[in-house]
């Protein structure tokens, strides 16, 4: 792989080898000129809309607050000490999803989203840490970056806001237009923004173990089967009716442990599940309904291409989009890998394609999940 500006002249191994999960990476200038993709109206506007996740923080005086949207209306932009978060924006603009998308060095099963957070001078969120990699790309104005690999990870108690009791800063940056940090999983750090300012954080997911194991034992209850039903033919008689029997506890476990899983489950879970649209996500119909003539024929011409919002992802011989799965055959597999690694096909690709592919693809597009180039 090639040099990335982006990874501040990285390639994306040495990045990975060297930065990811491991320590921060300051990188100045990574996007050199680097505009806001939305306004400040814009964002206020995205942050009163109830398809969209977003939080407002303040802390005037002493005292924090959090507030999760949609909100009607922001503290006025000339007002001091408080930020608003909008999550998933990628999923609502062109140019957030093209961002992201230059992150794609990095498995889609793991890139989760692009929030952007808007401050008021001396707004921030106060020191913390998060559970997962990000990276902090300053959109506009400057933001000043206190950083640590703190152990302590206590935080204060009775506050709205998860905020570092003992926050020890080891380093401190001011970041300008265009500047990112990269910050591996529970690296302490608190920005404050000097002036108005915008930052984009791009980052990504990872679920706890609790939290799959819960989703898996659910997925698995659709497909586990165990013929018979509890039966003691020789049960005795008890004068402690009230107690569970060693015989009874001995015949569930021993039926309980021949429940057994193959990684094709795995696999098939993993791809439901993280493929599956975060329950704010709604895709947008065509205005108009197209019968697979009519669009075979305008897909074959223009090339077809995923929504911002679909999660697409494969795994041998299975195929996920948007929570579902299927098996697809070589010559299947080959073009829908291609859709999911490049987020679209050309003409070509959707006229060499088998008859189920583009019927799949017409179905895909009746439903939102997909769009013309």
């Amino acid at each position: 792989m090639k040099k990335l500006p982006l990874l501040g002249g990285l390639t994306p191994q040495q990045f990975l080898r060297d930065y990811w999960h491991k320590k921060p990476l300051l990188i100045r200038q990574a996007i050199p000129g680097f505009q806001p993709l939305l306004t400040r109206e814009e964002l206020a506007a995205m942050a009163a809309r109830d398809d969209v996740e977003s939080r407002l923080v303040t802390h005037f005086g002493t005292r924090w607050q959090l507030k999760k949207g949609p909100f009607e209306q922001l503290p006025p932009f000339g007002k001091k000490a408080w930020t608003t978060l909008i999550q998933g924006v990628n999923l609502h603009h062109d140019g957030a999803d093209a961002l992201m998308q230059q992150f794609r060095f990095i498995p889609d099963a793991r890139l989760d989203d692009l929030m952007i957070s808007y401050a008021t001078d001396t707004g921030g969120v106060g020191p913390h840490f998060d559970s997962y990699d990000v990276f902090l790309l300053q959109a506009h104005g400057k933001r000043r970056w206190r950083i640590g690999p703190q152990k302590d990870l206590t935080l204060v108690e009775g506050l709205p806001v998860k905020i570092l009791k003992n926050f020890k800063p080891e380093q401190e940056f001011v970041l300008e237009p265009g500047d990112m940090l990269y910050l591996p999983p529970h690296y302490a750090h608190d920005g404050i923004a000097e002036g108005e300012c915008m930052t984009y954080s791009i980052g990504f997911r990872t679920p706890s173990f609790q939290e799959l194991g819960e989703a898996f034992l659910q997925f698995m209850s659709e497909s586990v089967e165990l013929p018979g039903r509890y039966a003691d033919p020789d049960l005795p008689s008890t004068a402690k009716p009230a107690e569970i029997g060693n015989a009874m506890l001995a015949q569930v476990a021993s039926t309980l442990r021949k429940i057994e899983f193959a990684d094709d489950d795995v696999a098939i879970f993993l791809g439901e599940y993280l493929s599956e649209p975060k329950p704010t996500v709604f895709f947008d119909h065509p205005a108009r309904a197209t019968k697979l003539a009519r669009f075979l024929q305008l897909a074959e011409k223009r090339g077809v291409k995923l929504s911002r919002k679909t999660r697409m992802l494969y795994r041998g011989r299975h195929v996920f989009i948007n929570g579902e799965s299927f098996v697809a055959g070589t010559a299947d597999r080959r073009v829908l890998a291609k859709l999911a690694d490049h987020r679209e096909l050309d003409s070509e690709d959707v006229a060499g394609a088998s008859e189920d592919v583009r019927e799949a693809l017409h179905a895909w597009h009746e439903d939102g999940w997909l769009q013309w180039r």
